[in-house]
């Protein structure tokens, strides 16, 4: 079946997706020995030979294995595979032997809770797409006590410091002291420090920010630093919506089809 490169290289555990990108353009990659440099090109790794920077990458896409992990990450870490500033990664949390694992989104280095690895870019890209509406909820310190009538605004949506409108939200007040109060918000899209950038805006910085529900998957005994394989049926379950495939169209040629890079 013909996918886009960017996709096999990133399935061969190669790079991210979005550096196989970087590869392609920069002429680092070629199908059956023809240079290729357009995002979107697709092949057919059970009849053309992808090689990135000389080395045939068919065997690795062979041998490979979707994997899915739930991890509950501390503070301290970073939703990434690396860091040029040499700070922990979630994957420094995970056994070697499991393979180059991507994080499904990301959550801020301060920021803990559950989150999703997988070598599944169809999972990944299902997941964190704002269109599929899986549910994302987190648990929310804020310093003080903000007004209902502020938080109804973040319910509406706010234009937020970029410019950039989210999306109505639920939130709710789970607690409340003299000094602080706890919410919990439930999303479906995930734009970069998205709740402590709402919560600024009326006034209320995060102190302690978790996420405690993705989807239907909530793992209370999940302790930080902890994680396990998802089942095969809670894999499905999460996918439960997923679009149908369109049928194939046949080609004359195996390194054929553009289409949006993403």
């Amino acid at each position: 079946m013909q996918e886009r490169l960017q996709k096999l290289i990133a399935a061969a555990g190669i790079a991210s997706r979005r550096h196989a990108e970087e590869l392609i353009k920069a002429g680092e990659v070629t199908v059956n020995g023809a240079l290729v440099t357009e995002l979107g090109t697709k092949a057919d790794p059970e009849k053309d030979h992808i090689k990135v920077r000389g080395k045939l990458i068919n065997p690795s896409l062979q041998k490979r294995a979707n994997v899915y992990v739930l991890l509950n990450k501390p503070r301290g870490y970073l939703s990434s595979v690396s860091d040029p500033e040499g700070r922990p990664t979630v994957l420094e949390l995970l056994p070697a032997s499991m393979g180059r694992l991507y994080p499904v989104g990301r959550l801020d280095f301060n920021t803990e809770g559950l989150l999703l690895l997988t070598n599944d870019g169809d999972f990944t890209n299902f997941i964190t797409s704002a269109r599929n509406k899986v549910e994302k909820v987190y648990e929310a310190k804020v310093k003080g006590v903000p007004e209902e009538q502020a938080i109804q605004r973040l319910r509406r949506g706010v234009v937020l410091d970029d410019g950039d409108r989210t999306a109505p939200a639920k939130v709710r007040k789970i607690g409340e002291t003299e000094s602080n109060a706890w919410f919990e918000v439930l999303l479906h899209e995930g734009k970069n420090q998205q709740i402590r950038r709402m919560f600024d805006l009326i006034g209320h910085t995060v102190l302690k920010l978790r996420r405690s529900r993705i989807g239907f998957l909530r793992d209370d005994e999940l302790k930080p630093g902890k994680w396990r394989r998802l089942s095969e049926n809670e894999v499905k379950l999460l996918m439960k919506n997923r679009p149908r495939a369109k049928p194939k169209t046949t080609s004359k040629s195996h390194v054929a089809g553009h289409g949006s890079s993403r």
